[in-house]
């Protein structure tokens, strides 16, 4: 497994359509492996595969309650609405709101290429619309309601608390 770099906004493979996954191979095997460890080293809870510089359909997610993989996946369902702050790995430093289906279902394919039908609410119906979008070369940026703000980190406050700043 290895950590891989993480594409930032600008870069033009975040706006590319990604492929299906017709078959599990070795190299999968790895990307998925890598995926989730870039994931955790950045601490993330989701990452896309255009993220690490592959357009392929695969995402994984891990909001605490252990990682999730997701190949192929497709939102099938959608009910309620929340609004909440929203970053990602590939716009450091920053976050904005963005409002979100409040439950989603979804289906795919796991690491061993099953059928699966995965229901989510509140953080995980965010995490899981997020990553798709990135499938289909979106991002959260384009979808927030009152722009971009700063996230930056007060010397005196502790690790892991933001102070929010607008830009």
């Amino acid at each position: 497994m290895a950590i891989r770099q993480v594409r930032e906004i600008g870069d033009d493979i975040l706006t590319k359509q990604c492929k299906e996954v017709p078959k599990m191979t070795l190299r999968t095997k790895i990307l998925i492996a890598d995926m989730l460890e870039t994931m955790y080293e950045y601490h993330g809870v989701g990452l896309a595969a255009p993220q690490v510089g592959v357009l392929k359909k695969i995402v994984v997610i891990d909001v605490g309650d252990g990682p999730i993989v997701l190949i192929n996946p497709e939102i099938t369902e959608t009910s309620g609405e929340q609004r909440g702050e929203e970053g990602c790995l590939s716009v450091p430093g920053k976050w904005g709101y963005v409002t979100r289906p409040d439950h989603v279902k979804v289906r795919g394919l796991d690491q061993e290429m099953n059928p699966v039908e995965i229901e989510g609410e509140g953080l995980l119906a965010r995490a899981i619309c997020h990553e798709i979008d990135h499938l289909s070369g979106e991002l959260y940026v384009d979808k927030t309601e009152d722009g971009l703000h700063d996230v930056t980190y007060d010397s005196d406050e502790e690790e892991g608390q933001a102070e929010e700043t607008e830009e």
